[in-house]
């Protein structure tokens, strides 16, 4: 068994993802520096209800925003969907049916050209989060589609002081940079990982560390990323 690298995720992750790094040398602290709270507002709640009797084109660049929107209805409505992949992915199509999922991609760029290229689709409704991004809404937008916001859950920072040394930090949101170096400073031998391209242009703007960075949101693609930089062989 090598000799194990301590890694921050700083989201949660699952024990049997935890075990693969393991295997290549990669021990895995998890520790959240963001919360979610689905939306409680009643005007919210009302809308998410009227757009339910609705067939509408539906965008998710969030799990928190499927399930804020999922754990409100008796029934799956009548919904075309756009989403990215990862979890998202997987807990849309837990609940919708196959057919109603019409397009994936593996980042909120990337969807918003799929959109695009869908031509039949002049209008969306974007449920997403209050710190949403506004790459998705504005590239739709100067393609003359019509983009509903609404938003269906808050992020809330939760910074913790952390005091041990690691190899390397997982990061997986703006938010999360922002939480962990509001109370941190970190080496500049740490390496840093960061999904897409926002996450690192924030992590950028905190250090020069070196940043390697994923364009797929799932926990799975990030400890795969990890392995293939920092892990060992088993027999060495």
């Amino acid at each position: 068994m090598p000799a194990s690298k301590s890694i921050l995720f700083t989201r949660s992750i699952d024990e049997p993802l935890v075990q693969k790094a393991a295997k290549k040398g990669l021990q895995i602290d998890s520790i959240t520096f963001i919360t979610t709270e689905p939306s409680t507002s009643s005007d919210v709640a009302e809308q998410v209800q009227a757009y339910a009797q609705q067939s509408i084109v539906a965008v998710f660049t969030s799990v928190h925003a499927v399930e804020a929107v999922i754990t409100q209805f008796p029934k799956k409505p009548d919904w075309k969907i756009f989403c990215i992949g990862g979890m998202t992915r997987e807990l849309v199509f837990s609940f919708f049916n196959e057919s109603q999922i019409i397009g994936t991609a593996k980042n909120a760029s990337a969807l918003s050209e799929k959109i695009i290229g869908n031509h039949h689709v002049r209008e969306v409704v974007f449920f997403c989060g209050d710190q949403r991004l506004d790459d998705l809404p504005n590239t739709l937008r100067a393609s003359e589609i019509v983009v509903n916001e609404l938003i269906v859950y808050n992020t809330i920072q939760t910074p913790q002081v952390i005091e041990k040394d690691y190899t390397g930090i997982a990061f997986f949101s703006p938010s999360a940079v922002h939480s962990f170096f509001s109370l941190n400073t970190i080496r500049t031998d740490v390496t840093l990982f960061s999904i897409g391209k926002t996450t690192t242009a924030t992590i950028q703007t905190y250090c020069a560390n070196r940043i390697i960075t994923s364009e797929w949101p799932g926990r799975e693609q990030m400890v795969e990323l990890l392995i293939r930089e920092l892990g060992e062989d088993e027999e060495a």
